[in-house]
Protein backbone atom coordinates (compact mmCIF):
# COMPACT_ATOMS: atom_id res chain seq x y z
CA UNK A 1 0.00 0.00 0.00
CA UNK A 2 1.21 3.55 -1.01
CA UNK A 3 0.48 5.89 2.15
CA UNK A 4 1.06 8.98 0.36
CA UNK A 5 -1.81 8.34 -1.72
CA UNK A 6 -4.56 10.92 -0.18
CA UNK A 7 -0.86 13.42 0.47
CA UNK A 8 -1.00 16.33 -2.09
CA UNK A 9 1.69 18.35 -1.17
CA UNK A 10 4.43 17.53 1.85
CA UNK A 11 5.09 19.00 5.48
CA UNK A 12 8.79 18.29 5.10
CA UNK A 13 11.94 18.05 2.05
CA UNK A 14 13.08 14.46 1.60
CA UNK A 15 16.09 13.17 0.50
CA UNK A 16 17.68 9.62 0.17
CA UNK A 17 21.33 8.24 0.86
CA UNK A 18 22.19 4.58 -0.49
CA UNK A 19 25.04 3.35 1.88
CA UNK A 20 28.88 3.89 1.10
CA UNK A 21 30.11 0.48 -0.61
CA UNK A 22 30.08 -2.14 2.04
CA UNK A 23 31.49 -5.44 2.41
CA UNK A 24 28.58 -7.23 0.59
CA UNK A 25 29.04 -5.40 -2.54
CA UNK A 26 32.87 -6.60 -2.38
CA UNK A 27 31.85 -9.58 -1.92
CA UNK A 28 29.53 -9.68 -4.32
CA UNK A 29 26.24 -11.36 -2.55
CA UNK A 30 23.42 -10.91 -1.27
CA UNK A 31 22.81 -9.75 2.22
CA UNK A 32 19.58 -8.73 3.68
CA UNK A 33 18.56 -10.69 7.05
CA UNK A 34 19.10 -8.39 9.99
CA UNK A 35 20.47 -11.36 11.96
CA UNK A 36 23.47 -11.14 9.23
CA UNK A 37 23.20 -7.61 8.38
CA UNK A 38 23.23 -5.52 11.44
CA UNK A 39 25.79 -6.90 13.27
CA UNK A 40 28.24 -6.94 10.50
CA UNK A 41 29.09 -6.36 6.76
CA UNK A 42 29.73 -2.56 7.29
CA UNK A 43 31.15 -0.50 4.81
CA UNK A 44 35.01 -0.84 3.33
CA UNK A 45 37.35 2.09 3.58
CA UNK A 46 36.48 3.12 -0.06
CA UNK A 47 32.92 3.49 1.13
CA UNK A 48 33.51 5.64 4.05
CA UNK A 49 35.35 7.91 1.71
CA UNK A 50 32.14 8.31 -1.11
CA UNK A 51 30.42 9.10 1.99
CA UNK A 52 32.19 11.44 3.18
CA UNK A 53 32.72 13.54 -0.37
CA UNK A 54 28.76 12.77 -1.59
CA UNK A 55 27.59 14.68 2.07
CA UNK A 56 30.59 17.28 2.08
CA UNK A 57 29.35 18.33 -1.71
CA UNK A 58 26.51 18.46 -1.14
CA UNK A 59 24.97 22.57 -0.34
CA UNK A 60 21.53 21.28 0.81
CA UNK A 61 21.78 19.42 3.94
CA UNK A 62 22.32 20.78 7.42
CA UNK A 63 23.14 20.96 10.98
CA UNK A 64 18.96 20.87 10.98
CA UNK A 65 18.82 17.98 9.07
CA UNK A 66 16.53 14.92 10.45
CA UNK A 67 18.01 11.45 10.20
CA UNK A 68 16.50 8.32 9.78
CA UNK A 69 18.65 5.83 8.96
CA UNK A 70 18.11 1.40 8.68
CA UNK A 71 19.89 -0.17 11.17
CA UNK A 72 21.78 -2.25 9.14
CA UNK A 73 25.60 -1.71 9.80
CA UNK A 74 26.37 -0.53 6.07
CA UNK A 75 23.49 2.01 6.66
CA UNK A 76 24.00 2.76 10.62
CA UNK A 77 27.78 3.66 9.37
CA UNK A 78 26.72 6.39 6.47
CA UNK A 79 24.23 7.95 8.77
CA UNK A 80 27.37 8.03 11.45
CA UNK A 81 29.55 9.90 9.09
CA UNK A 82 26.87 11.83 7.81
CA UNK A 83 26.19 13.02 11.10
CA UNK A 84 29.52 13.49 12.39
CA UNK A 85 29.97 16.42 8.56
CA UNK A 86 26.31 18.13 9.14
CA UNK A 87 27.20 18.10 12.86
CA UNK A 88 23.24 16.95 13.53
CA UNK A 89 22.01 16.02 16.88
CA UNK A 90 21.26 12.13 16.70
CA UNK A 91 20.23 9.45 14.06
CA UNK A 92 17.29 8.11 14.42
CA UNK A 93 17.01 3.73 13.46
CA UNK A 94 14.30 2.37 12.23
CA UNK A 95 13.53 -1.24 10.74
CA UNK A 96 10.92 0.67 8.70
CA UNK A 97 14.43 1.13 6.30
CA UNK A 98 15.75 -2.26 6.38
CA UNK A 99 17.39 -3.89 3.36
CA UNK A 100 14.63 -5.50 1.53
CA UNK A 101 14.18 -9.13 2.46
CA UNK A 102 15.53 -11.73 0.00
CA UNK A 103 14.65 -14.77 1.31
CA UNK A 104 16.19 -18.00 0.01
CA UNK A 105 18.88 -15.81 -1.89
CA UNK A 106 20.63 -14.59 1.16
CA UNK A 107 24.71 -15.40 1.06
CA UNK A 108 24.29 -16.24 -2.41
CA UNK A 109 25.54 -14.29 -5.72
CA UNK A 110 24.06 -10.69 -6.43
CA UNK A 111 23.72 -11.79 -9.78
CA UNK A 112 20.27 -13.15 -8.05
CA UNK A 113 19.40 -9.56 -7.99
CA UNK A 114 18.46 -9.68 -11.69
CA UNK A 115 15.64 -12.88 -11.14
CA UNK A 116 13.99 -11.42 -8.57
CA UNK A 117 13.84 -7.90 -10.66
CA UNK A 118 12.20 -9.75 -13.48
CA UNK A 119 9.67 -11.54 -11.48
CA UNK A 120 9.66 -7.59 -9.92
CA UNK A 121 8.44 -6.26 -12.86
CA UNK A 122 5.57 -8.93 -14.05
CA UNK A 123 3.76 -8.71 -10.25
CA UNK A 124 4.47 -6.63 -7.80
CA UNK A 125 2.85 -9.16 -5.04
CA UNK A 126 5.55 -11.92 -5.92
CA UNK A 127 7.06 -13.77 -3.08
CA UNK A 128 9.56 -16.19 -5.22
CA UNK A 129 11.63 -17.72 -3.02
CA UNK A 130 10.49 -15.98 -0.40
CA UNK A 131 11.59 -12.67 -1.23
CA UNK A 132 9.82 -9.31 0.37
CA UNK A 133 7.65 -8.30 -2.37
CA UNK A 134 7.90 -4.68 -3.70
CA UNK A 135 3.99 -3.71 -2.54
CA UNK A 136 5.35 -4.82 1.38
CA UNK A 137 8.42 -2.28 0.88
CA UNK A 138 6.66 0.55 -0.29
CA UNK A 139 4.06 -0.05 1.99
CA UNK A 140 6.49 -0.21 5.16
CA UNK A 141 8.40 3.26 3.24
CA UNK A 142 5.85 5.01 2.88
CA UNK A 143 4.11 4.33 6.46
CA UNK A 144 7.71 5.91 7.66
CA UNK A 145 6.86 9.16 5.91
CA UNK A 146 3.66 9.07 7.23
CA UNK A 147 4.46 8.92 10.80
CA UNK A 148 7.32 11.54 9.73
CA UNK A 149 4.64 14.21 8.19
CA UNK A 150 2.76 13.79 11.07
CA UNK A 151 5.44 14.51 13.67
CA UNK A 152 7.28 17.28 11.64
CA UNK A 153 6.99 20.22 9.61
CA UNK A 154 9.31 22.31 7.47
CA UNK A 155 12.14 20.30 7.74
CA UNK A 156 14.68 18.20 5.70
CA UNK A 157 14.34 14.41 6.91
CA UNK A 158 17.73 12.50 5.17
CA UNK A 159 16.63 8.94 4.92
CA UNK A 160 19.81 6.33 4.89
CA UNK A 161 19.37 2.96 3.89
CA UNK A 162 19.16 0.16 0.80
CA UNK A 163 18.88 0.43 -3.42
CA UNK A 164 15.78 -1.63 -3.31
CA UNK A 165 14.14 -0.27 -0.41
CA UNK A 166 14.76 3.87 -1.42
CA UNK A 167 14.18 3.31 -4.98
CA UNK A 168 10.73 1.30 -4.46
CA UNK A 169 10.27 4.01 -1.51
CA UNK A 170 10.70 6.67 -4.58
CA UNK A 171 8.22 5.18 -6.46
CA UNK A 172 5.69 5.70 -4.16
CA UNK A 173 6.83 9.25 -3.97
CA UNK A 174 6.22 9.96 -7.78
CA UNK A 175 2.95 7.60 -7.79
CA UNK A 176 3.51 5.44 -9.94
CA UNK A 177 3.75 1.15 -9.89
CA UNK A 178 6.45 -0.01 -7.58
CA UNK A 179 7.06 -2.80 -10.12
CA UNK A 180 8.86 -0.07 -12.04
CA UNK A 181 11.33 0.88 -9.38
CA UNK A 182 14.02 -0.76 -11.50
CA UNK A 183 13.30 1.74 -14.20
CA UNK A 184 14.24 4.30 -12.08
CA UNK A 185 17.38 6.25 -12.41
CA UNK A 186 19.67 3.98 -10.74
CA UNK A 187 20.57 5.16 -7.12
CA UNK A 188 24.19 5.10 -7.25
CA UNK A 189 26.24 4.14 -3.27
CA UNK A 190 26.67 7.12 -1.37
CA UNK A 191 24.52 8.98 -3.54
CA UNK A 192 22.00 11.75 -2.51
CA UNK A 193 18.73 12.78 -3.74
CA UNK A 194 15.83 14.56 -3.35
CA UNK A 195 13.05 13.04 -3.73
CA UNK A 196 9.25 14.75 -4.76
CA UNK A 197 5.57 14.31 -4.64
Amino acid sequence: MNHLKEITKLKNRYFILRHGESKVNIAKIILSDPTNGVPDYGLTDKGKKQVRNSVSKNNILDGDTIIYSSDFKRAKETAEITKEILKTEEIHLTKLLHERFFGNFEKTTNKNYDVVWAHDAKDPNHQFENVESVNNVLDRTTKLILNLEKKYENKKILLVAHGDSLQILQTGFEMVCPSTHRGLTHLALAEIREIYI
